[in-house]
């Protein structure tokens, strides 16, 4: 039955073909053709009302206008009412629920007239005038009820139909939310990776030069910088694999494969990191030190990195920095200095000392992404400063 009712959904014109046909029987059999007034006339008519009943679907304004056209020639021509009229129901229905305003607003008046211009041109001799009134009330609820019912399919499919938009619109929504955040996500970790490796290549670098140098002099000295390449090199790769597995969706992780992201007790550990490659850092931390919310400590640890990173790669063969770390009741500071030659700071805001960084510009974003606010620039006599406020929200 499934089938049978699916394959009669995707092809209508053959259920309509088929009451058509039935139509025609019970007209012929009902004695139509015999002559229900007018013979000659009851025949044509009764195929016009029928063809009504087949073509309904695919063009029902125009089989409203050949209905009309039918009961006006049914008037004039004196053909009884018959089972063929019973298309001129059919057709109010179908134009109300599918065909254009106009056309149902057409069918409705025309509907409403047929049963009084029937009762007009054919009264019941033996019915008193009330009980004519009464029969052409009855008559004409049909028309009335076929139109309220086919106007009632048409709002009911358009609400759906809205139902339907608006759920793709939802889903393109949706779509659109997720690529902005897999968007953000790499940004996200296109920065961390920047921040990751020229760090670490940086410190790695200058300790490779350093070993060369001593290579035959000092030996100790050599073995000591190459272990720090070493111990570089692993934390530099610990990182990037905790960033690059943010990407690897699907596969099950380990537990504690990668990393935790760095906060603000580790960038005791950078400086140390710093200081032996060769850079003389200055740090100090003021106030009470107190858990911070997670995207504040990475913040923290992000901007030192990047300053002390850029000290090192630019202020010159003599050059110092200070961190200072200073706990307010509602933020976080950060002051970080280096007396070096430094850079012009357009080098900073156009993107980075290595032409592909971040640089200030990432900076700021990281600040922004907290809520804070950054302000950094060359220092008088040489040298380059930083400072940065990061507001102490609670971690959700």
């Amino acid at each position: 039955m499934q089938r049978l009712y699916d394959f009669l959904r995707r092809h209508p014109m053959w259920v309509d073909g088929t009451w058509a046909v039935v139509l025609l029987g019970m007209s012929l059999v009902g004695g139509v053709a015999g002559g229900y007034g007018n013979p000659a006339a009851a025949v044509p008519l009764t195929l016009l009302l029928c063809l009504v009943i087949a073509l309904r679907r695919r063009m029902p304004e125009k089989m409203l206008l050949l209905a009309a056209a039918a009961g006006v020639a049914q008037l004039i021509t004196d053909v009884e009412i018959g089972p063929a009229d019973f298309a001129m129901l059919v057709i109010v229905y179908t134009v109300a629920a599918e065909g254009a305003r106009w056309a149902s607003r057409f069918a409705l008046g025309a509907g409403l007239c047929a049963a009084p211009l029937a009762q007009v041109r054919w009264p019941s001799d033996e019915t008193s005038v009330f009980g004519n009134i009464v029969l052409t009330v009855f008559m004409t609820v049909p028309f009335a009820l076929a139109w309220v019912l086919g106007d009632s399919i048409r709002t009911r499919r358009a609400y759906f139909a809205q139902l339907e938009e608006r759920a793709a619109r939802l889903e393109k929504e949706r779509e659109a939310q997720s690529k902005v955040a897999v968007a953000a996500e790499r940004a996200r970790i296109a920065r961390e990776l920047h921040d990751v490796v020229a760090h670490n290549v940086s410190v790695m670098v200058v300790q490779a030069d350093g070993a060369a140098y001593v290579l035959d002099a000092a030996p100790d000295q050599a073995k000591k910088a190459l272990e720090t390449i070493s111990s570089t090199g692993r934390q530099a790769l610990a990182e990037m694999r905790r960033l690059l597995g943010v990407l690897r969706t699907g596969e099950h992780q380990e537990a504690g494969e990668y990393v935790p992201q760095p906060d603000v007790r580790q960038i005791e550990d950078l400086v140390e990191q710093c200081r032996g490659s060769g850079l003389p850092v200055d740090f100090k931390v003021e106030g009470t030190p107190r858990p911070l919310p997670s995207g504040v400590e990475l913040t923290a640890y992000r901007i030192v990195q990047e300053a002390l990173t850029n000290t090192r790669k630019h202020g010159g063969a003599d050059a110092g920095a200070s961190v200072r770390l200073v706990y307010f009741d509602d933020g976080l500071g950060l002051l970080v200095e280096d007396d070096g030659k430094g850079a012009p700071h357009e080098l900073y805001e156009e993107g980075g000392f290595d032409g592909q960084g971040h640089g200030l510009i990432g900076m700021r974003e990281r600040v922004g992404m907290v809520g804070g606010t950054l302000d950094a620039g060359p220092r008088p006599g040489g040298g380059f400063r930083i400072s940065a406020l990061l507001p102490l929200k609670p971690a959700h």
